[in-house]
């Protein structure tokens, strides 16, 4: 009887390990390259990832509204200084990857110009993710200003939620041109649709994409969520992120 209380306490332990299970709030342009390093990570730790993909901004206002995630991975640095202000986090800062910025099109608008398309006549509608809560908006809005396109461009633009939207905009054809991050048009899902041209990173302010662990979960959460943000700097997700477009910082 001794002996069969110890193997099933045994098996109930590892059966709670198994289950365990974090949730990381990511900005929405990561949503493919997240999964794919989660999907890594569980492999190796046997820990589960529940991903929660949004504006930056937004998930920032909700981890401070007590919204249990146990790690958040930005789309800037400013929003993760935020929280760690406010008391909200359990690790440093640290930037994981480099942003970069794309105009993209599947209408058929040629992009050969650059930039200065959006303020050709034929391009009526632009997507842009609200610069409030979305720092790849802030970008588009920063690049336009630089060529000197802002002012052509400001009654045709159709403010979207996050990179996301931009990108159910221009799937759907809704706008022209949707101001897009280059890990998106990456993707597998997404590589074969429309055209897209590289913005040139000067014309607009480094992307640098900060992570830190987060208080709002259980403590054991808190442990299995610095694992997850170790791995983050491992060379399989080091990998997924540079084939995910993404500029990775030196170590």
């Amino acid at each position: 009887m001794k002996l069969l209380k110890i193997v099933l306490a045994s098996l109930a332990c590892a059966s709670a390990l198994a289950a365990q299970t974090i949730t990381v709030a990511a900005a929405a342009n990561m949503k493919y390259a997240v999964n794919d390093i989660a999907k890594e990570f569980t492999k190796e730790s046997g820990i589960d990832v529940k991903i929660i993909t949004g504006a930056s901004g937004k998930l920032t206002q909700q981890i401070m509204s007590g919204a249990p995630y146990d790690a958040f991975l930005s789309a800037d640095v400013e929003f993760p200084a935020k929280l760690a202000q406010g008391g909200f986090t359990t690790t440093p800062s640290q930037v994981y990857a480099y942003g970069k910025l794309v105009i993209w099109s599947d209408t058929g608008i040629d992009l050969s110009k650059g930039i200065t398309i959006v303020a050709d006549p034929s391009v009526k509608k632009i997507a842009v993710a609200n610069p409030k809560t979305a720092p790849y908006g802030t970008e588009a809005m920063n690049t336009m200003k630089y060529y000197k396109v802002a002012d052509d461009a400001a009654s045709k633009i159709v403010t979207a939620e996050s990179i996301s939207q931009v990108g159910s905009y221009v799937t759907s054809k809704a706008v022209d041109i949707g101001f897009m991050a280059k890990s998106i048009v990456l993707s597998p899902e997404m590589k074969n649709v429309g055209k897209w041209v590289e913005v040139d990173p000067k014309s607009y302010n480094t992307i640098d994409q900060a992570m830190v662990g987060l208080k709002n979960g259980s403590p054991e959460n808190q442990i299995a969520a610095k694992k997850f943000l170790r791995f983050m700097s491992s060379p399989k997700a080091l990998e997924i992120l540079k084939s995910s477009g993404y500029g990775l910082p030196k170590r």
